[in-house]
Order: C-alpha cells, then sequence, then structure tokens
C-alpha cells in the first residue's frame, strides 16, 4: 500500500481529490490533508508519504516553497503539482519533467497519472523540481528556462539558450551545447521535439534535426544545408524551406 498527503487550501478541493483518488485505485491510502504548507511539511516529516498532492497557488505560501523545508536527502517522496497556471506555465512543467494536474482535474488524467505513478521507483526528482523552479520565475523568458537531460549514467540541468542542436539518432538523441560540447540522450528526438513545441527559436527542420534559429549563420540552397555557429550543420527539408525562412524573419 502507497501513502499520501493532500496539500491545499480549499476544503472542497480536498475532498474531491480524495474521493477521486478513492474511486480510481484502492493501493493508495491518503494518511493526511492538509490546508496550508506549514502543516503539509509536518504531515510530510510524521508520515513519510510516498506521494504528496500539492497546489501550487495557496494564500501566503506557493506550494513551490516546499524545498525551502527539506535538505535533498529528505524529498524521497514524489510531488504531484496541481495547477490553475495558463498555458505558458504548463510548458515549464514540461521542461521541468514533472507530473502535475490541471485544475479542474480531469478524472481521466487523474487515472492515468496514479497509474504512472504506481508503477513508478522512487528517484532523485530534487533536480527536476529546482528545475521547476528555475523555468516558473516571474518574467524570465526562454532563454534562462531549462529542460532535464538524461544521460546514461547522470542527469543534467541544461538552460535553452545553451542548445545549438538536437540531432536524432535513433531511440537517442545527440545534444550539441554552445560549449562545444555533444551529449548523448537516452531520449529520442520527438520526445524533445514535445517538450521544447512552444520554444519559438528551436526549430524541426528536419526529421532528423532541431536546431536553434539565433545561432544560424547561413543556408546553402542547393545543398539544404544550414551551417551554425561552432562549424555545426544540418539539412533542412525541401517542405521546411519556407517555413524556415519565415522563422527567420520572424526572429529579427
Amino acid at each position: 500500500m502507497k501513502t499520501a498527503i493532500i496539500i491545499d487550501d480549499e476544503p472542497k478541493a480536498r475532498l474531491l481529490l480524495k474521493n477521486m483518488i478513492a474511486s480510481i485505485t484502492d493501493k493508495i491510502e491518503i494518511v493526511a490533508d492538509c490546508d496550508d504548507l506549514p502543516s503539509g511539511v509536518k504531515a510530510i516529516k510524521k508520515f513519510h508519504p510516498d506521494f504528496v498532492f500539492l497546489d501550487i497557488e495557496m494564500p501566503g505560501r506557493s506550494g513551490l516553497e516546499i524545498l525551502d523545508y527539506f535538505e535533498e536527502a529528505e524529498i524521497d517522496f514524489q510531488l504531484i503539482f496541481a495547477t490553475g497556471y495558463s498555458e505558458y506555465a504548463i510548458q515549464a512543467f514540461k521542461l521541468s519533467a514533472i507530473d502535475y494536474l490541471l485544475k479542474p482535474i480531469n478524472p481521466e488524467i487523474l487515472q492515468t497519472t496514479i497509474t504512472k505513478l504506481l508503477k513508478s521507483e522512487a528517484g532523485e526528482k530534487v533536480i527536476h523540481y529546482k528545475a521547476l523552479q528555475q523555468n516558473l520565475q516571474p518574467n524570465s523568458d526562454y532563454n534562462e528556462k531549462c529542460i532535464i537531460v538524461n544521460l546514461s549514467s547522470s542527469t543534467r540541468f541544461i538552460k535553452l539558450k545553451n542548445i545549438m542542436m538536437l540531432k536524432a539518432e535513433g531511440s537517442y538523441c545527440e545534444i550539441y551545447l554552445e560549449s562545444g560540447e555533444k551529449l548523448l540522450a537516452s531520449k529520442n528526438l520527438k520526445y524533445f521535439e514535445d517538450k521544447l513545441d512552444d520554444v519559438s527559436h528551436l526549430f524541426r527542420c528536419h526529421k532528423s534535426y532541431v536546431i536553434n534559429l539565433k545561432v544560424v549563420n547561413e543556408f546553402n540552397k542547393s545543398s539544404g544545408v544550414v551551417s551554425l555557429i561552432n562549424g555545426i550543420t544540418a539539412s533542412i527539408s525541401m517542405e521546411k524551406t519556407d517555413l524556415f525562412f519565415e522563422k527567420m524573419e520572424m526572429l529579427f
């Protein structure tokens, strides 16, 4: 049996979520429901739950401040954020690879989330939560936002402005950075395309490439090859050529 805590300042929201979880599975026991962050922190330290369903927008304190109450080694529970945020903020969750529920909570999405939680192993999530804090900073542009990249033996926290190109390598993806470093990520190119679909300067120009339009130096019309800084090159498919020029014009 897994255990969970619900933290939300709205009593009806806590009761609704508790009942929805009970209707979906009998493998999760709600051991506490709390109306603010301090009481939620006390409950976490008392019950040591597997999951914490946490409302981000609460009076006085943001749910994200929960990280300030724990040492990294203490965060052995999985956070599932509930939010009424706009699409702008949803992109921050996608970039940070964090589970979230959009209010009002859709029962089917909750069921999918719970199924995923019950199958998942407790893993290191601190870096993902820190990425979310960065990506939800008010008034920050995409240059300051980050994406989580899983490598074979580590997890990297990469700013979008440092990504020059992503290249498909079968079920993996090569990531070329401004520093000249090249990383082999354990996810495929489609995974990153979905994560980055709202980042206007990153463009899927070919089935095998996503490029940073801000670092384009030259396009060779005869070969269909674009040159980026650091000597990086990529192909642009014929059907994407017109869109490539449209997007380049929009940058300047």
